[in-house]
């Protein structure tokens, strides 16, 4: 009895953690075909979500968790997602119900442009009213990116040279900055160009380049928080908060860093942010614990390979980073890291990843994980997944036609 048992229950755990069945992706399917219906199904599950939440005031969507929506207010560092859907979803099908709700959930991040207290204003502000701007050029979404640019300048220490991400555990960090916050400095660099005030693109510069210098190891993976003692300006502390352990690779913080340096690099043109993308880029996609599907696990260090979790939300990221990338490489180079994209969408647009008509949620994408060690959103539904596949799909869209 003891024996089957242990049996039971090892064919459980394994069940729990096995890959996801990708078998039902159609090759035969052309590319193009694949992404237009992505998005077909894309806007229908946002709008089913989007009437969700319509009357839940102040609140926006975060994960879906226990058969239960789980949502934020604007405080939420993921607040701008979910808006930011909404216009990538109205871009490619110009509904007008989806930019009503567009306008409306932008609306409801605006107080985050005073946000001073931590580095996603970035996120918050950029993927909400960022694309909202560019989509309509609504001159008073001008207005409130500019406020959060500066908002998020009151974050940077000249003596340090970075913006401050956290200030949390300050008997353990004195001056923490995560990886993520490469990806805030977008809305510095687009505040320079639209205001002529070249202290916002010093101030992403000179935060992009410490990074390089003190965040990566030798061989291009990235440890996620790198504490700086304020004296020196040196680094006094390296650590991995969300990933397996402090030397390990946490796929997303990988993801984010590729795509930082990709972008840093298209909007200064400095080579040596090419390389860095580069780099990082061959480091993601050679590793040997990268999936064929390329879904990486949510650590690529993770002991219990191949049965652990994978992390959708990575995998979106990387894939609108490289599709970006690909734009500035050699053909064979750009080529091989394209079919990596291929691989993904048709994976990410497959029934093992794309839920169900008004099932998860109605989140697009499953099986993302926040943080595992902190136990939060484990193998859940994400909206920065769903975004920046929305995002990955966007910019595929406009290489295909």
């Amino acid at each position: 009895m003891m024996n089957n048992l242990l049996l039971i229950c090892l064919l459980f755990f394994s069940g729990l953690f096995s890959s996801p069945d990708t078998s039902k992706t159609d090759p035969g399917k052309s590319l193009k075909s694949v992404v237009d219906n992505a998005f077909i199904f894309s806007g229908k599950q946002s709008l089913l979500m989007a009437r969700r939440y319509r009357d839940k005031e102040g609140s926006l969507p975060r994960t879906y968790q226990n058969g239960r929506d789980v949502s934020s207010d604007s405080r939420w560092w993921c607040s701008g997602f979910f808006p930011g859907s909404l216009w990538y979803i109205y871009e490619n099908n110009r509904n007008p119900e989806v930019l009503t709700y567009a306008q409306q959930y932008t609306d409801q991040v605006e107080r985050e442009k005073y946000t001073t207290d931590n580095h996603d204003v970035g996120f918050m502000i950029y993927c909400s009213f960022g694309n909202g701007y560019r989509l309509t050029h609504n001159e008073h979404y001008k207005e409130v990116m500019l406020t959060a640019s500066k908002s998020l300048s009151t974050r940077y220490n000249p003596a340090v040279g970075l913006i401050r991400s956290w200030d949390h555990n300050k008997d353990k960090w004195q001056y923490p900055v995560i990886i993520d916050n490469i990806m805030n400095l977008e809305l510095l660099l687009w505040a320079a160009d639209n205001s002529g005030d070249a202290r916002f693109k010093e101030i992403a510069l000179s935060h992009a380049d410490k990074t390089i210098k003190h965040h990566f190891r030798p061989d291009y993976s990235s440890y996620h928080v790198v504490s700086y003692d304020t004296t020196t300006a040196l680094p006094h502390l390296k650590q991995t908060h969300q990933g397996y352990a402090d030397e390990s690779s946490w796929s997303r913080g990988q993801a984010w860093g590729l795509y930082g340096y990709t972008y840093l690099y298209r909007e200064t043109k400095d080579k040596r942010y090419l390389e860095q993308a580069k780099n990082i880029a061959a480091y993601i996609v050679n590793h040997p614990h990268m999936p064929k599907d390329y879904i990486p696990y949510w650590d690529f260090d993770a002991p219990d390979i191949p049965n652990t979790f994978r992390d959708v939300s990575a995998a979106t990221v990387m894939a609108s980073a490289l599709i970006e990338l690909s734009g500035f490489l050699d053909k064979p180079l750009a080529a091989k890291y394209m079919k990596v994209v291929e691989t993904q969408i048709r994976t990410l647009a497959s029934p093992a990843y794309t839920a169900k008509l008004g099932e998860n949620g109605c989140f697009i994408l499953k099986h993302s994980v926040g943080s595992l060690p902190g136990k939060s959103e484990v193998d859940v539904p994400l909206t920065y997944a769903d975004y920046y596949y929305l995002e990955a799909l966007s910019r595929l869209k406009k290489r295909l036609n």
